[in-house]
């Protein structure tokens, strides 16, 4: 038994996870390279070895949930990040040039596995879950619940900053008559976006936010601004402070990070979401800081568990159509991810806020909305 086994046995009783036990959320240990590696990359190490087959566990949101709740994470100090580390702070990984790779990396991976995975509406951001039953419902609800936090009046014009497959603008033109305008960095997203909004008042570019030049009523950008980067959280708010009329409002719905100096999660951005950079509250507070009056902030973050879940359950569901073309390496990295990110919004140590802003105030204040 060598030291990386004995640290990593240590730490893991901290969590009440056992090397080789008999519960679901317990480590089923096959190559003991796997501790090594995690105790040295971190997160990345110990995802490469769970793609690698080095390590299973039947339960990996509960795993991950216990494993965060506890911080066990912060016990350590890979040696191998520093350079993780020092680019993403000295580089601007979000520049325009290279804000399309996510594009091309992950929303382009295909429109039919995403069909499957997500609800109808293909809404890939975090559903409402309060009154919600199914995944279909929590969705509905989060897109009623952000309609009505932007007060949408029939005939207004909203900017979508990340339309993603259109769910948001379908849904608020069909039942608030408003006109949209859309942008994502993804060719394939765009594509199905025009088809599935044909009939509506609904316009789809492919565009980088920097470049918007336009007035909108309203402006919402929903699970994008994880994309953006801290040295561009000011230039995105100056973008929707200059396409926002003076009376407007504006939506932000991002997942956002407890500790403003953790660095991004390794294997999230070699493997996911490359280039991406969860912010803290401090630094969204910050940019927004003379461009906006922040009327609403909002955190049901633990619903993201509950959507993250039903995300795992239909791609489980229907893994079968997709494996040939995937592979398994792709299936145990999927798989990873998404109960990875299950177990961290359950042990609350990544959030989701809704913000609602104003440039000069709202006379007589704002009141958020409710849904029944």
């Amino acid at each position: 038994m060598n030291s990386s086994y004995r640290l990593a046995e240590r730490l893991l009783q901290t969590a009440d996870i056992e090397i080789n036990g008999g519960r679901p959320w317990d480590l089923q240990l096959h190559d003991a390279r796997a501790l090594a590696q995690a105790l040295a990359r971190g997160n990345l190490g110990l995802g490469e070895a769970y793609m690698d087959h080095e390590w299973d566990c039947d339960a990996l949101d509960e795993f991950f949930y216990r494993i965060l709740r506890e911080k066990v994470h912060q016990q350590i100090s890979p040696s191998r990040l520093l350079w993780h580390a020092l680019k993403n702070r000295w580089f601007n990984l979000q520049s325009h040039k290279r804000a399309w790779q996510v594009g091309k990396v992950h929303y382009d991976l295909g429109n039919a596995f995403y069909q499957a995975m997500l609800d109808s509406r293909m809404t890939y951001t975090c559903g409402y879950w309060k009154h919600a039953r199914s995944l279909e419902e929590a969705q509905a609800h989060k897109l009623e619940l952000t309609c009505r936090k932007l007060e949408l009046q029939p005939g207004m014009k909203v900017l979508d900053i990340g339309c993603g497959w259109g769910s948001f603008m379908q849904y608020a033109s069909e039942h608030y008559g408003v006109e949209c305008v859309g942008i994502t960095i993804s060719k394939q997203q765009a594509a199905l976006a025009r088809e599935r909004c044909a009939g509506y008042p609904i316009e789809v570019h492919e565009q980088d936010y920097r470049s918007l030049d336009m007035k909108a009523d309203r402006v919402v950008s929903l699970g994008m601004f994880e994309h953006v980067g801290p040295k561009n959280h000011r230039t995105f708010f100056e973008v929707v402070n200059r396409c926002l009329v003076d009376d407007g409002l504006a939506l932000l719905h991002t997942i956002g990070r407890n500790r403003a100096k953790a660095i991004p999660d390794p294997f999230i951005a070699k493997y996911i979401f490359p280039n991406g950079e969860l912010p803290a509250l401090q630094q969204i507070s910050s940019a927004v800081e003379g461009l906006f009056v922040v009327e609403d902030l909002h955190n049901f973050g633990a619903d993201y568990d509950l959507t993250l879940m039903a995300w795992h359950r239909n791609f489980e569901n229907h893994w079968h159509r997709f494996q040939e073309e995937y592979g398994d390496r792709f299936y145990r990295m999927w798989r990873y991810y998404l109960l990875s990110c299950a177990g961290a919004f359950r042990a609350r140590d990544i959030q989701l806020w809704q913000w609602v802003l104003s440039p000069k105030g709202k006379i007589g204040g704002y009141q958020r909305p409710t849904l029944t």
